[in-house]
């Protein structure tokens, strides 16, 4: 298991799941046999983190890994509090966790949105006190908020690990209004999730099969045209896909990519990219150009409608 510190990318595990989900959801399915294949991949090289949720693959991702084998990997896993607090609701998606990946200690535990901030983490670090959590991050939370975060764990002793939210080439919001600067500052970590946007900066020449996703997105591959050019030109030049462009530029503004990844190529695709920093002037052309395509995918933000107001 490598040191959380240590962790330069995470293989995501939203895409795992059962053969109508990856079928539709994804374009198309991965046997377990494969995944198990990437997994041993991930295990063979430093630095990798593996990142579940409950309703990951429609609550299959997680039995899938436990499955493999989860023993060993740094796992990063998450409480998404899709209603109001309840006294042991975070305790028992824990316990859930334990059963389905046959572990008995999480690395990296996240509260998956800001709703109840205060009464979430205290459950959180109850578990943390229990032994079964190592680190405590918050994901899809703005900068008011992870300072809230950061407030109420610090009153326990205990560091905000990370901020996971979303952040790719085409979306930087989160370094725009401050949030990623104010991780630096405060030796917290940034994760980015949808780092190549559901697809959209991963092969942009090839034609995908039809899936739900790439539906949803594909009328803006038009207006990424000039920024596939300068990801493919600077990819020659580094001896990567334009896949990995779009990790390599995110792992060299020091922030953590997360990549769904089904197969040991993917894996050893992600690996190879965050060990390759970008230059300056290389992060400047990616920027200037994304930045004159006016393209959009997720925004930044995608998940606050789902945020639940104060009871109070």
């Amino acid at each position: 298991m490598n040191e959380v510190s240590e962790i330069r990318a995470a293989v995501g595990t939203n895409s795992w799941g059962s053969r109508a989900y990856g079928t539709i959801l994804r374009g198309s399915y991965v046997p377990t046999e494969t995944l198990s294949e990437a997994v041993e991949c991930a295990k063979s090289e430093r630095n990798l983190a593996f990142d579940v949720a409950r309703d990951y693959g429609f609550g299959e991702a997680e039995k899938i890994l436990g499955k493999i084998g989860a023993e060993g990997l740094s796992v990063s896993a998450k409480y998404t509090p899709f209603r109001h607090y309840k006294t042991g609701c975070v305790k028992k998606s824990v316990e859930k966790d334990f059963a389905d990946l046959k572990i008995e200690k999480i690395n990296i535990f996240w509260l998956h949105a800001p709703t109840d901030i205060e009464e979430h983490l205290k459950e959180i670090i109850e578990i943390k006190k229990e032994g079964k959590i190592e680190n405590i991050g918050v994901s899809n939370f703005n900068l008011a908020e992870c300072k809230t975060a950061k407030a109420i764990l610090e009153a326990d002793g205990i560091p905000l690990f990370g901020v996971q939210n979303h952040y790719s080439l085409i979306c930087r919001r989160w370094e725009e209004n401050g949030l990623v600067g104010w991780c630096r500052e405060n030796g917290v970590q940034f994760w980015a999730w949808a780092v190549l946007e559901e697809g959209i900066l991963a092969n942009p020449n090839k034609k995908s099969r039809f899936s739900l996703m790439d539906f949803a997105f594909r009328n803006q591959r038009k207006k990424l045209k000039p920024l596939y050019e300068k990801m493919e030109e600077i990819g020659r030049l580094r001896s990567l896909s334009s896949a990995q462009i779009a990790m390599a530029f995110v792992a060299s503004k020091g922030i953590v990519p997360m990549c769904g990844c089904r197969t040991p190529a993917q894996v050893q695709a992600l690996a190879n990219a965050v060990k390759t920093p970008l230059s300056e002037e290389e992060i400047r052309i990616l920027e200037e150009t994304a930045d004159s395509c006016h393209a959009k995918v997720l925004g930044e933000d995608v998940f606050r409608m789902f945020v639940l107001k104060s009871k109070k």
